[in-house]
């Protein structure tokens, strides 16, 4: 994290369609520890990072207090809830029960060109870690995971893993990209396309439980 704050994208202009793009932004800076456990952020604090008006930054905030990830301070702003080493433990098990399985199915049921059309968002995912951006390596691989998991056609499902998401911290990205071992990780993507690709069911379990285990054994690492 930089001296002048969280490394926040700059989003631009005004009104209720800001309101989750700052949502999203914001739960990735969470995510990745840009926001950090215990601090303090105020609404005007944060819109300047944004470079948006203060009312959707709040809007924003109210929807993260409802979610869990940020507990409002009275006549101060928001502060960032902490996540346990055990709750991080149950939501990378509960993420495993539910997207290792579901994942491998697709092996056998998902239409060639659906995962065709996930390869741009892969290779994404891909880029940001080259650049070392983490705020769009978290963006990318969210969007790439439950495009992939929606390819089930449970929506419900989707759901719950959005929500597992959203309530991990992932400290250890900012260490895997200063030693450049982040594009390995990102590689993992690809590498599930392909297997998906092949029907190769096995394949699949294998780089899905070992990218899960990645997720908890290195991106989370303090």
């Amino acid at each position: 994290m930089s001296a002048g704050g969280p490394a926040l994208p700059a989003l631009g202009g005004r009104g209720p369609s800001y309101r989750e793009r700052v949502a999203d932004a914001l739960r990735a800076a969470l995510i990745t520890g840009e926001l950090r456990p215990g601090e303090v952020y105020s609404a005007p604090g944060l819109a300047a990072r944004f470079g948006v008006s203060a009312t959707p930054v709040r809007e924003a905030l109210l929807d993260l207090a409802k979610e869990g990830l940020v507990d409002a301070v009275p006549n101060k702003g928001y502060r960032v809830t902490a996540v346990s080493e055990r709750q991080l433990d149950e939501y990378t098990h509960v993420r495993a029960l539910i997207e290792i399985p579901t994942t491998a199915a697709l092996a056998a049921t998902a239409d060639p060109a659906a995962l065709a059309a996930l390869r741009p968002v892969a290779e994404e995912i891909v880029a940001a870690a080259a650049a070392g951006d983490l705020i769009a390596y978290i963006d990318a691989d969210r969007r790439f995971h439950l495009a992939l998991l929606a390819l089930a056609g449970n929506a419900h499902l989707v759901e719950v893993v959005r929500d597992l998401r959203r309530r991990s911290r992932l400290y250890g990205l900012t260490a895997l990209a200063e030693q450049g071992r982040l594009r390995a990780s990102a590689e993992e993507h690809l590498e599930l396309l392909d297997a998906l690709l092949a029907r190769d069911t096995e394949a699949v379990r294998a780089v899905m439980t070992r990218h899960l285990g990645h997720v908890r054994a290195l991106w989370a690492a303090p």
